[in-house]
């Protein structure tokens, strides 16, 4: 497998990955562009997600600057024919479903803008911590263009078709208390703050067992969009997998003899 050094020498100067124990953290570094999403970064995140470094757990990520992603660079825009504009889209949903199903979750923190692309960058990810500067909307409507990376699929999800529907047709921006509470978001914390949330999270989630989060990661989405009886049974399945694994027996032996963590309030 890569190591974080082999990995970090293939990327393009737009983004920086770093190691920090079981957390490869993965940085958007264009803040000169407020982080737009050209197509070098793009092949960039398809590289990293394809590539994740050997003992990583768990990925972080953020956004140089005063801004996460301000979406598209639109400036690759201009001479894109609808065969081109397609096989663009769909690179971006190769990279961003690599994030999605990927080896290992995803967090991501969330400061500035959030737009357009961005906001779809940030909805792949499995776990979404909000800055309290940070911002949301989908400008593509009053731009002639519409959503190109997932966003059709993976927001209605979290906040539905209606509000969707809304952000696009009239421009509707939401702050960060407004995203926590429609379900862009699940943690919202302090400016400056984010990133160690971010982290603390994702080391967290690390020490789960890794058939643990795959399954929470790979089998819980796909189970929430199937009939009620084909959810059962492949939840049925999936448990029995997971409770099998020597990991988890040794896991909740260690619980069972009062030696494993005990659940707290947050």
């Amino acid at each position: 497998m890569n190591s974080i050094d082999s990995l970090r020498a293939r990327l393009p100067a737009s983004l920086q990955a770093e190691q920090q124990g079981p957390v490869a953290v993965l940085r958007l570094n264009r803040p000169q562009k407020r982080n737009a999403l050209d197509d070098e970064t793009i092949f960039g995140v398809d590289a990293f997600f394809s590539a994740i470094p050997a003992g990583t757990d768990a990925v972080l990520l953020v956004g140089e600057g005063e801004h996460f992603s301000s979406g598209l660079d639109l400036s690759e825009l201009d001479e894109r024919d609808i065969r081109q504009g397609i096989e663009h889209s769909r690179l971006w949903h190769r990279t961003f479903e690599k994030i999605q199903f990927g080896r290992v979750p995803v967090v991501a923190v969330l400061h500035g803008a959030v737009l357009g692309g961005g906001l779809e960058l940030a909805a792949a990810a499995h776990v979404r911590v909000a800055e309290r500067s940070a911002y949301y909307a989908l400008p593509e409507g009053s731009r002639g263009i519409y959503v190109g990376g997932g966003g059709s699929v993976r927001l209605p999800r979290l906040i539905g078709v209606a509000r969707m529907m809304d952000m696009m047709l009239t421009g509707r921006t939401y702050s960060a208390e407004e995203g926590q509470t429609i379900g862009l978001t699940t943690y919202l914390v302090e400016p400056g703050k984010g990133f160690a949330k971010g982290l603390e999270l994702a080391r967290r989630i690390a020490e789960n067992a890794p058939l643990t989060n795959f399954a929470v990661t790979q089998a819980l989405p796909r189970i929430a969009e199937m009939d009620p009886g084909s959810g059962y049974a492949m939840e049925a399945l999936i448990s029995s997998i997971a409770q099998a694994d020597p990991q988890a027996k040794a896991r909740l032996k260690d619980f069972l003899e009062k030696r494993g963590p005990k659940v707290t309030r947050g």
